[in-house]
């Protein structure tokens, strides 16, 4: 007797694609990895240097909820395509469907480079909260670039080996991970408001400026707009919740969810969490010294603040839920390369998307895990005072990466107007108003972030250094020319976007159900 497919799998095969892999996550679960990879305790603390270091306290007190706000416009317009189109190609998938191969092409690799990067940036950012950590227990590798790169390197095996035992682990592991950063905010809130030896005042927090921007015009007003890259980079990776689709119950509703509520929950958890951080700021001159915080200011604020065994257990709640988030992040970003070597675009594609007996995509797994090692491998070639350079460099690439993928779709979407097919979650008229929102923010931050956060990466700089230029730009615009050569030269002769692996389905009765695409 032949099973009869659930409605997931239904709607997948309409989509094209048969169920390959485990569809063993719950709704939680599929929220759990979105809100783990989005990370306050990761974006929110690691690269909080770049906040106070361009525009000060205010770009804590003022920056975090205005990125908070556009961000949510960004994940609403998503979610609606989440919603349609289930599947682990995700934004590819989209943009394929709505606007044909070159634009799946192209949003692809976006995202493709903007998971790498993502990965590279997250998994570094838990070394450097890691080594802390392990030298405050005993552990004494020292805390200077090369320790730092090594931890780097074992937490990328140890991620790779642990996304390769199975999808159910993984799902575990994402559970307890949303908790943890729950319960990690409220314990950081809680020692942070009660436990540090002083606290700045109000009009510190929300008026203190710091200006950095070193670029002749704009002032303070420009730095505080370098700084948003702080909560930017954080509000990264939900759309992991679409890339786990084919392994999420009720797909075509929890994908949506899952978008929306990471970003309502990261936006109000982490506002809590920098605010107290940026109220235990013992002195903010010292806060920003290279010499006295060792390029991130967190560390030195904890360690500053409070005593030894409160400031010890902050940094390990954070070094943990760091290591969730670069685990999740592995989870997610070899998902998308699985989905994306289905279809034939990257060399050696049916490597990439074999799967192993556990239905896990062992191999994208291998192929992100190096790659991100790859991608911070210039942390080791700066000066060592530029290290953190490098760092910020690479929330650049993940963010204007990422971003420029979330933005194609949901530009064709627009163009689509009412010809698009909604799925159970939709936004209805609200469509228009919250896509074109959605599509400027991306334009402004897509700016923004190529420019140096460092006022000596700048030409006109006195103490100029090719050391301290932002490399995101030179980054993107060499792997995305070699991409576009590619098309030009060979791809759009062959690549036809998303490919069929499933027959169309049919409904009970035996005859073919029509495609909603």
């Amino acid at each position: 007797m032949t099973e009869t497919p659930s409605e997931d799998e239904r709607r997948l095969a309409e989509l094209g694609y048969k169920q390959d892999l485990a569809r063993s996550w719950s709704g939680f679960s599929n929220f759990a990895i979105s809100f783990t990879i989005v990370s306050i305790l990761t974006g929110g603390l690691a690269s909080y240097g770049i906040g106070l270091a361009n525009g000060g306290p205010i770009t804590m007190a003022w920056g975090w909820p205005l990125v908070s706000i556009m961000v949510l416009f960004v994940g609403l317009a998503m979610a609606e395509l989440a919603s349609a189109y289930p599947t682990s190609g995700g934004l590819y998938w989209w943009a394929s469907e709505l606007g044909g191969p070159v634009w799946g092409w192209f949003t692809g690799w976006f995202n493709l480079i903007g998971q790498i990067a993502v990965t590279a940036a997250i998994d570094y950012g838990a070394a450097i909260f890691t080594t802390v950590v392990l030298n405050v227990i005993g552990i004494d590798i020292g805390t200077d670039r090369t320790a730092i790169f090594l931890v780097f390197a074992v937490i990328l095996v140890l991620h790779a080996v642990l996304n390769a035992i199975g999808p159910h682990l993984s799902a575990v592991i994402n559970n307890i991970s949303a908790w943890w950063h729950v319960g990690g905010v409220a314990i950081f809130v809680l020692v942070l408001g009660f436990g540090a030896k002083n606290h700045q005042s109000v009009g510190f927090v929300f008026t203190e400026t710091v200006d950095n921007s070193a670029v002749g015009f704009g002032g303070v007003a420009f730095s505080f707009l370098l700084g948003l890259l702080h909560a930017q980079y954080t509000f990264t990776g939900y759309d992991a919740s679409a890339h786990m689709s084919e392994e999420t119950h009720d797909a075509a509703r929890s994908a949506a969810k899952g978008i929306i509520n990471t970003i309502l929950v990261s936006a109000v958890a982490g506002y809590l969490l920098i605010m107290a951080v940026t109220f235990a700021i013992p002195n903010l001159d010292d806060a920003l010294d290279p010499e006295k915080n060792s390029g991130y200011p967190v560390i030195y604020i904890l360690e500053n603040s409070l005593d030894s065994f409160w400031s010890g257990l902050l940094l390990i709640i954070a070094a943990v839920a760091q290591l969730f988030c670069g685990y999740a992040s592995v989870t997610s970003a070899s998902r998308m390369l699985f989905a994306f070597s289905r279809d034939g675009a990257v060399p050696g594609s049916a490597y990439w998307a074999k799967l192993s007996a556990k239905k896990v995509p062992v191999h994208a797994v291998l192929f992100i895990s190096f790659f991100a090692f790859v991608l911070l491998i210039p942390s080791m070639l700066v000066p060592a005072a530029n290290a953190p350079t490098a760092y910020a460099a690479a929330t650049s690439v993940a963010t204007i990466g990422l971003y420029i993928a979330y933005g194609i779709p949901i530009l064709l979407r627009q163009l689509h107007g009412s010809r698009f097919q909604t799925g159970p979650w939709q936004l209805g008229k609200w469509y228009r108003p919250i896509g074109i929102v959605a599509l400027a923010w991306i334009a402004v931050i897509s700016v923004l972030f190529i420019l140096p956060t460092d006022d000596r990466g700048y030409p006109w700089n006195s103490e100029f250094t090719w050391t301290t230029v932002n490399y995101a730009p030179l980054t993107l615009v060499g792997v995305v020319g070699a991409i576009a050569i590619w098309w030009f030269v060979s791809a759009r002769r062959w690549f036809t976007g998303p490919k069929r692996t499933v027959g169309e389905p049919t409904d009970p009765s035996g005859d073919e159900a029509p495609v909603n695409a």
